[in-house]
């Protein structure tokens, strides 16, 4: 039974069409799984055996364009090409190593090439049924396919065939490759077409559901192990959540036990400052204030003001009110005393403002005050000497806005809200009433109380000055309530330091010395003391350090630097001078609140003679610069004296050359290895340990261990007792 108009016959074109729902769900399936080259495989062996079956079945068909000739060597050539990739296939697809031969040559050698002879006898003879003798040669080679995938099998499985899985193999191999033997006789008998579709189609779509099923079984194992995996990582997430609310739970105890070990200190320091405070406060009434008292009193109040915004700021964070918020207060009158009080203390600032009369809120006087002090306090930090500060109080409806605005440095953009985060501090160039990082912060958190909010305008990089604006519900006095206008609270006078040095004329019997510090009353101390005498320099700065360096008549005999600096650290500050040629050979101390172990080693590699941690006593320190000016000064006299005994001896004795006996005697005294004789040479030489590591091509951490090694055996604790030790 035929296909109408076509030589297809019904059962053909059945086994086609189940094979192109094939062909679509290997499609289907490659585009889920990319990766899977088993997938093309199938989709090349189903598509091979579709053509071969449409072929095979309308051809030769004189209704078709084309010579009897061409349909027929069309017809047998699928028949030809789709057992070619057989070998292939089960190469690739089952892994049967020893089918390489097959699947790459074989195949050209005992199918394609008779094909072709096939097609010549066809084409000479013309004669189909002569061309058809030459199908024995495929019906010898399949016979040989089959003794190979026999010994392909027995080695892959080697030679165990009781797994359900090998069993499978074998019989869908066996069967799949068989009826093909079977093809030649069909078609010298000239049997129909759809016996010769019966045969051939059943054994590959035999192999190809062998295929389907692993991959059946492969996509549930993986399946299974997806739910596997998913439960281990489900329970995975359950015990390092456990874990990590343990560790956090762990973390929270800790950080709490410090922070009450930190509260408990500064609360112990507490009565000592209270006591410190009204005994200076008594001193100060009974006698005339000085200079040294007024900035005893001044850092007094800021150490207890810090005291007292960590002990608020604890209970903010612990949810204690400890503001009245039910209280009615005059903002408006409260502002207008805060900024005489500040306009009383303040310097070169100028502070203008404009406030609305009646401004009242609902809320604890104190709290108010707080939040005004601070902020002009800030603005007061951050302003350079001879600016304006705006203080603005206005109504607007049932709120009111009050604002600060200074022309200082400014807040950059990317930090503005981490500003009232606990401790933080902006980046901007240090000034001499740093804080904390405490106060906004608190200021946030009484404004978030009041259901107000703070917004900060400030842009850098588009013009200087900061604006603080916060907007709170202004509150309708009813008539005779009762409201407060007056605030008793101490306020910590904002006073910038100024810089007082008066740099004397140079006297050329003393020593000079160049201080680098950026905090101002440090430095009018250091300076007030050190000129008492030598000849002393001062700098905010390490670049401004440089500058003076340049302009002095004579160079320092030493520099005393701090290294928490803006502009130029005093490390930074250290490597420059290290590296020139005129300024290498000054001596320098380190004086900084950096006490950590790490940052006195940096500061000793950079060839500092000294690091003095803050705080420090300024008598030690007035000794250790003596003592060092001292040995400078001994050094540079025995250079001298040598230099002129040398000239002295060689002028003498002319045919007599420097001898480095000394030096070579010494190191023997000390039992010096060569090599901690050679670190020894160049540290005598005044090079720093890098720079003897590079000279040597070792590293200077080995620099740094001989150099150790040396001090212990000669028995001296710097470079100018080794240099004295030894020459």
């Amino acid at each position: 039974m035929l296909i109408p108009g076509t030589q297809m016959h019904i059962i053909t074109f059945i086994f086609v069409s189940i094979e192109i729902v094939i062909f679509f769900y290997l499609i289907i399936y490659k585009l889920a799984r990319p990766d899977d080259t088993t997938a093309s495989l199938n989709i090349i062996l189903i598509a091979l055996l579709i053509i071969y079956n449409v072929t095979g079945g309308l051809l030769p068909d004189p209704n078709l364009p084309g010579s009897v000739f061409i349909q027929e060597t069309i017809a047998y050539g699928t028949g030809f090409i789709t057992p070619c990739f057989f070998p292939y296939y089960v190469y690739q697809a089952f892994g049967l190593e020893k089918m390489k031969f097959h699947a790459y040559w074989g195949v050209f050698l005992c199918l394609l090439l008779p094909y072709f002879l096939f097609v010549l006898v066809y084409a000479v003879t013309n004669n189909l049924e002569i061309a058809k003798n030459l199908l024995v040669l495929p019906v010898l080679y399949a016979l040989w396919i089959i003794y190979s995938l026999l010994k392909a099998i027995k080695y892959k499985y080697r030679n165990i065939f009781s797994s359900k899985e090998s069993k499978e193999e074998v019989t869908v191999l066996f069967f799949s490759i068989t009826p093909w033997i079977g093809l030649p006789i069909v078609s010298y008998f000239n049997l129909s077409q759809s016996i010769e579709a019966s045969i051939t189609n059943p054994g590959f779509l035999l192999l190809l559901a062998l295929q389907v099923n692993r991959q059946i079984k492969q996509l549930r194992t993986e399946h299974q192990k997806l739910i596997d995996s998913e439960l281990r990582l489900l329970n995975w997430n359950t015990n390092l959540q456990k874990e990590v609310n343990k560790r956090t739970r762990e973390l929270e105890i800790i950080n709490e036990q410090k922070t009450n070990t930190f509260v408990n200190l500064a609360h112990e320091t507490k009565t000592p400052l209270t006591l410190i405070n009204n005994y200076l406060e008594e001193y100060v009434n009974k006698n005339n204030p000085s200079e040294e008292l007024n900035i005893v009193k001044r850092n007094l109040d800021k150490l207890s003001s810090d005291i007292v915004n960590l002990f608020d700021l604890e209970k903010f964070n612990k949810g204690f009110a400890f503001y009245n918020h039910n209280l009615v207060c005059n903002f408006s009158e409260i502002l207008k005393d805060s900024v005489i009080l500040f306009k009383h203390y303040g310097s070169s600032i100028e502070i203008k403002s404009t406030i609305a009369d009646n401004i009242f809120i609902h809320a604890d006087p104190l709290s108010i005050n707080r939040i005004i002090n601070n902020l002009i306090e800030n603005s007061i930090k951050f302003s350079n000497s001879h600016s304006i500060i705006e203080v603005t109080l206005k109504g607007d409806g049932d709120t009111f806005q009050f604002s600060v605005k200074d022309y200082g440095s400014g807040i950059p953009v990317d930090v503005q809200t981490k500003i009232f985060e606990p401790y933080y501090q902006i980046t901007n160039p240090k000034n001499n009433t740093q804080g904390m990082g405490l106060g906004l912060p608190i200021v946030k958190k009484v404004i978030d109380d009041l259901n107000g909010n703070i917004k900060v305008i400030s842009n850098p990089k588009i013009s200087p000055g900061t604006e603080m604006l916060i907007s709170l519900i202004q509150y309708d006095v009813v008539t005779s309530e009762p409201f407060i206008s007056k605030v008793v609270s101490k306020t910590v006078a904002i006073k910038k330091e100024e810089l007082k040095i008066e740099e004397a004329f140079f006297d050329e019997e003393k020593k000079t010395i160049l201080v680098v510090e950026d905090n101002i009353t440090m430095l009018n101390y250091l300076f007030k003391k050190l000129s008492e005498k030598y000849n002393t320099y001062a700098a905010l700065n390490g670049n401004d350090a440089l500058k003076k360096l340049k302009e002095l008549k004579s160079l320092p005999d030493l520099i005393i630097t701090d290294i928490m600096m803006d502009k130029l650290d005093g490390y930074d500050f250290a490597k420059i001078i290290s590296k020139s040629s005129t300024y290498s050979h000054i001596p320098f101390i380190f004086l900084s609140s950096k006490s950590a172990f790490n940052d006195k080693l940096q500061g000793l590699k950079l060839g500092a003679i000294d690091y003095v941690p803050k705080p420090f006593s300024i008598s030690e320190l007035l000794q250790k610069i003596d003592s060092i000016i001292s040995y400078a000064g001994k050094q540079k006299r025995a250079m001298w004296n040598k230099a002129f005994s040398i000239i002295n001896s060689n002028n003498n004795h002319p045919g007599r050359s420097k001898s480095a006996g000394t030096f070579e005697q010494n190191c023997e005294l000390y039992h010096l290895t060569i090599r901690e004789k050679d670190i020894a040479k160049l540290i005598c030489q005044g090079q720093k340990y890098k720079d003897i590591g590079e000279s040597l091509f070792i590293a200077e951490r080995t620099v740094t261990k001989h150099a150790q090694n040396i001090f212990e055996k000669t028995q001296v604790s710097n470079k100018i007792e080794l240099i004295n030790k030894l020459e």
